[in-house]
């Protein structure tokens, strides 16, 4: 039997869930749909309670909806409490349960692209302190034995919460961008968690790269383009890098597995994607 699941957000025209969503369904012969609605911040109670109405049986949260949305729902996970946002709703009978993907979709890119990286105790800087760069560090702290986690941020009292809700996880720091800059060779990984470098301000980097005498892991939640400005001074240094396909990939898998039971394959979905953002 067919079944519907959609994403909500404002605004939604761009976001490639619904291709990523359709291409699992085809490749497993599954008959649902994924549709995008663009719902606008005073009509989320209204669309949320439409989905369920209409029997929805599960749908993904962007921007601006992953915190309101909380109130609106009969049950949120551990991981979604932590982070303080859903973006992922499970319709069980009539009931919305919400989960959180995005810093276990980033997590889950790290082991499957870089795994090495998570054996060594890592030491980590994570520039930016907003929702993407939150979910990340606070994932990262709660899942991985850490050495330090350090955040960056141009508002520094924005970093000084994250950190805070970090220390009971993992040691943690509050670092200006200079001195992030200044002590860039210490770290193993270093994550830009800003919108520094999207589209069309693809000429921006969060900050310098400070040359090193070993090799490092950067990486960018953004995944448009492909490869940032700072990815390539990164990689023309010699350093490994991950862009934030993966992450967006591995979150939708990890919803899928909500909805269905199990990982759908991630590998065949990265060079469609790609293939789809060269189109």
């Amino acid at each position: 039997m067919s079944e519907l699941y959609a994403v909500i957000g404002d605004p939604i025209e761009h976001s490639l869930s619904p291709a990523m969503h359709h291409f699992w369904y085809e490749t497993y012969n599954m008959d649902h749909h994924y549709h995008a609605f663009r719902v606008k911040p005073d009509n989320l109670k209204d669309a949320v309670r439409g989905m369920k109405a209409i029997g929805v049986k599960g749908f993904n949260i962007t921007i601006p909806h992953k915190i309101n949305i909380i109130p609106l729902l009969d049950s949120v996970d551990d991981e979604a409490q932590m982070l303080g946002a859903v973006n992922t709703v499970v319709n069980r009978g009539g009931k919305l349960y919400g989960y959180n993907t995005d810093g276990l979709g980033f997590l889950l890119s790290l082991k499957e692209e870089v795994p090495e990286i998570l054996e060594q105790n890592p030491k980590v800087l994570i520039i930016g302190a907003g929702g993407a760069a939150r979910a990340v560090g606070l994932t990262l702290a709660k899942h991985v034995k850490l050495q330090q986690l350090d955040i960056t941020n141009r508002t520094m009292e924005k970093a000084r919460q994250l950190s805070e809700e970090c220390t009971d996880l993992t040691n943690t720091r509050v670092l200006s961008l200079q001195e992030a800059k200044d002590t860039l060779p210490d770290y193993d990984l270093i994550i830009n968690g800003t919108s520094v470098g999207l589209a069309p301000h693809i000429d921006q980097m969060p900050m310098d790269i400070t040359p090193s005498e070993r090799k490092q892991v950067f990486a960018d939640l953004i995944y448009r383009p492909l490869k940032t400005k700072w990815l390539r001074e990164a990689e023309a240094q010699g350093h490994i890098i991950l862009n934030g396909l993966p992450m967006l990939i591995y979150q939708g898998a990890l919803a899928y597995k909500h909805w269905f039971g199990k990982l759908p394959d991630a590998k065949i979905m990265q060079s469609f994607l790609e293939r789809k953002m060269e189109d």
